[in-house]
């Protein structure tokens, strides 16, 4: 399988450590690709000109990193991500939650890098407000998220989060996300050590 990569892309992050915990990284080539100037390449597999982008061992193009994860989570014989039953909404919730987080984030990163308006300065803003909102709000169900420290434990949905704290540690280094919130910021602590992100950590 291919996969159209960013090292810094918190989406492709979040596909790597799933295919890594599911036993899939040996079977994925990364073709490094930058998304903003649109190569044949990456728009033959995805004519949105984002990453990540999967080519299936079949030839099937696969975009999006929630429908590329629930594709890796189809494969092998590891217990998938998401779980079957009534679980698997409270996982979706969180999945969606992290992946919102990120959105922000990049969003706010990129309105950074234009030339300066106050619209734009008050859109950054808002951004920012629902990154710290939704922190907020998990700060509040860290007990949850105690209980999912370890692999074993972890869902898709774990896995969205700790690729949302990084990328804000990455990218908003000079704000303080952990501040008011020992919860989240000791959860973060305990999964960022495990290999598969210290391996993932952008640069």
């Amino acid at each position: 399988m291919q996969l159209f990569y960013s090292a810094t892309s918190p989406y492709v992050r979040k596909v790597v450590v799933a295919a890594m915990l599911r036993g899939l990284d040996d079977r994925l080539e990364r073709v490094t690709v930058n998304a903003h100037a649109s190569p044949p390449a990456l728009l033959a597999a995805n004519p949105l000109s984002k990453v990540p982008a999967l080519i299936t061992d079949d030839g099937r193009s696969l975009v999006d990193s929630p429908v590329i994860c629930a594709f890796l989570d189809s494969l092998g014989e590891a217990p998938p991500l998401t779980p079957a039953g009534p679980d698997r909404w409270r996982v979706e919730r969180l999945h969606a939650l992290a992946d919102g987080i990120t959105d922000a984030a990049v969003l706010g990163r990129m309105e950074a890098m234009r030339p300066e308006e106050a619209a734009r300065g008050e859109h950054r803003a808002r951004l920012w407000s629902a990154v710290v909102r939704t922190l907020d709000l998990l700060e509040g169900e860290a007990a949850m998220l105690d209980e999912a420290t370890t692999p074993a434990q972890w869902t898709i949905g774990t896995v969205a989060l700790a690729c949302a704290l990084g990328y804000l540690d990455f990218r908003y280094g000079d704000r303080d996300w952990r501040a008011g919130r020992p919860g989240l910021a000791a959860w973060d602590e305990a999964v960022r050590r495990h290999p598969v992100f210290v391996a993932t950590e952008p640069a």
